[in-house]
């Protein structure tokens, strides 16, 4: 028998029969092994089980523990799902199913949009399926194969998606008993390994995005290896729900969304608030970082977009007008205002790190389909920051963002973390540049020993940069902060300082947002919190509830002694009972209720509920408003 040697994770050799597949070679090992390997990693690429190994190759048997287990397990379920709906629903047409972050979905053209009710019964056609234990092979076709079988079904969308692919890509689809699909793979071994699954909800989505083409209906899901798992991720979901910021946004009047301005938000009177306590932090300590704020116009003519390669690389998602028969944008980001306010002034290396911040409007064109809240909107405010460095200063001017951005989190009690992001297809500029970037920030998260997690080609067009992905209280992760290397704009705008030895030189910028979009921010801030907002931040801090006519003018006195003292406040003058008061004031989670009756007015107290602990006794108020402006002041 012939015998080829395979290397494992730990480094060790192993003989195996020629011509062994990954699972065989798991079943070498032990048994335990083979029922709990999911998928073979060879080579450092993820493969089937059933993947021949070749002598040389590095071998590493993947199982449940992974991180990459579950993307596999969720393309596999949504191969079953759509096997599932192409029984139930004959004449159906196949998108596209890809395991996505949380689940998977899969995209049909069906002659009649699914009804919730569809779910249940393509869930029960799943387990039967998965009771059936179909094998799922692999296969390799020519393209002329690939393009007349698929043709022949009428799958026009798949014939598409063959005909898109590089004349030297390798096409391979997949069988699991009379159902086949076009797929690159990896899956699992059979059906039979899909035991927790979940439909979830049914959306349109236009083929591959564009709003040109043909509305297919989009069924999510969610697998996993263990029910509890399962469990706790649709936990998640219920909790998700009540805290949907466009429920609270709404309940607690803080901001709307209008059918006359699609995706622009409206800021209520409390929601203004909320965005102003945000602000006046972000501004204090900004200067006390040693930025100057600037402002920047929202319009500017379509030379400059030119020159700073965004009416190349972003156009499709400007928006346009027309000035003095001119061709002008309204801007998508800032960055291009705040390389002209430099330009102005000649500078020298000694003004370096100069350091300038905006909270500058935005406007992107985003599809219909995509709006969502405030979390994603076509207007925003960006925190953004130009620091102009000179190479030197990299590293230590990187390092000083981070901290700040260590700082305002640790403010929201949220932790994060990060990724470091390279180039992109079509990046603008030399690649040569761009790998001196990529190494400069590489080396600032390694000498602070930051963990961080690559994401290849994932970086703005103009540069590598450092995202901060911040988790919430259930769990969820949302991209805040980020910060851009930048060697490109000041070439293309022409940048110079004086240097040590009296000549000019290029600056190297440092693009960066704290908070991001103030808009998805807030929207982020209300789910985090399900509205119940830390002190410093509530739109309302403290409500008076007067229980008798007498106690309304004692109300009044505290409320002007409170307002006096900075803290914001109601009094609520309503002819309601009292229990109905505190029930609505916790409703509108705010953080104390004062309630006062004659007993009160007579000894000059307050008793003091809060909105977490309920009925706290009564206190002197002065010692009442000291307490609550120290709570503000340290942000508690």
């Amino acid at each position: 028998m012939n015998m080829i040697n395979v290397v494992l994770k730990d480094g060790a050799m192993r003989q195996v029969p020629a011509n062994s597949t990954g699972y065989e070679l798991a079943e070498l090992i032990s048994r335990r092994l083979a029922k709990e390997a999911v998928a073979t990693r060879i080579n450092g690429e993820l493969m089937d089980l059933r993947t021949i190994l070749k002598d040389g190759d590095a071998v590493e048997l993947v199982t449940a523990s992974d991180p990459e287990a579950l993307e596999v397990l969720r393309h596999s379920a949504a191969h079953l799902m759509a096997h599932a709906v192409v029984r139930l629903f004959p004449g159906t047409r196949l998108g596209i199913g890809p395991s996505i972050k949380d689940g998977f979905y899969y995209d049909f053209a069906v002659a009649e949009p699914f009804k919730p009710e569809d779910l249940p019964r393509i869930e029960e056609e799943m387990k039967r399926l998965a009771g059936e234990k179909i094998p799922l092979h692999r296969h390799e076709i020519s393209r002329e194969e690939s393009l007349a079988f698929f043709a022949s079904k009428g799958e026009d969308f798949k014939v598409e998606l063959i005909r898109d692919l590089p004349p030297d890509e390798t096409i391979t689809y997949y069988d699991q008993g009379e159902f086949l699909d076009l797929c690159a793979g990896p899956h699992l071994l059979e059906t039979g390994q899909i035991k927790v699954f979940k439909l979830l909800s049914i959306a349109g989505a236009y083929w591959r995005g564009d709003e040109k083409r043909p509305m297919l209906q989009r069924i999510y899901g969610t697998a996993f290896f263990k029910q509890s798992d399962l469990d706790a991720h649709l936990h998640r979901i219920e909790e998700a729900k009540k805290r949907d910021h466009r429920k609270l946004g709404r309940e607690l009047d803080l901001f709307s969304m209008q059918d006359e301005a699609p995706g622009f938000p409206f800021y209520h009177p409390k929601g203004m608030i909320l965005r102003n306590q945000l602000e006046e932090f972000w501004r204090k300590e900004h200067r006390k970082a040693g930025y100057q704020e600037i402002r920047t116009p929202i319009i500017l003519n379509r030379v400059l977009w030119e020159r700073s390669g965004h009416w190349d690389h972003y156009r499709e998602n400007m928006y346009f007008t027309k000035i003095d028969e001119l061709d002008y944008a309204v801007k998508p980001m800032n960055c291009p205002g705040s390389m002209l306010v430099y330009r102005n002034t000649m500078h020298s290396y000694k003004e370096f790190p100069l350091r300038y911040c905006e909270l500058g409007l935005v406007h992107r064109h985003e599809l219909s389909g995509a709006l969502h809240g405030m979390a994603r909107v076509r207007a925003f405010t960006q925190d953004d920051s130009h620091i102009f460095i000179t190479p030197e200063q990299i590293e230590d001017e990187v390092g000083r963002v981070i901290a700040l951005v260590d700082k305002f989190y640790k403010v929201f009690k949220m932790s994060y973390r990060v990724e470091l992001s390279t180039r992109p297809e079509g990046a603008m500029g030399d690649i040569a540049v761009w790998n001196v970037a990529e190494e400069a920030l590489e080396n600032v998260l390694k000498h602070r020993e930051i963990d961080y997690r690559l994401n290849p080609g994932d970086g703005a067009f103009y540069g590598p940069k450092i995202d901060f992905h911040i988790e919430d209280s259930i769990g969820r992760s949302w991209q805040c902060a980020t910060i851009q290397l930048d060697f490109q704009m000041p070439e293309k705008f022409d940048l110079t300082y004086i240097g040590e030895d009296g000549q000019r030189h290029r600056p190297v910028v440092i693009h960066r947002v704290l908070y991001g979009a103030m808009e998805r921010f807030i929207a982020m801030l209300i789910e985090h919190y399900a509205g119940a907002f830390p002190l410093w931040l509530a739109p309302v801090q403290a409500v008076i509830l007067p229980i008798t006519d007498r106690a309304r003018e004692y109300g009044q006195e505290l409320q002007a002694q409170l307002e006096e003292a900075g803290i914001r406040t109601e009094l609520d003058t309503r002819n309601e009972k009292i229990g109905f008061k505190i029930r609505e004031a916790q409703m509108q989670k705010i953080p104390y209720m004062l309630v006062i009756g004659d007993k009160e007015v007579e000894q000059g107290l307050v008793a003091v509920r809060t909105r977490e602990g309920g009925d706290q006794g009564t206190m002197d108020p002065k010692e009442f408003f000291a307490r609550l402006k120290a709570q503000v002041e340290n942000k508690e």
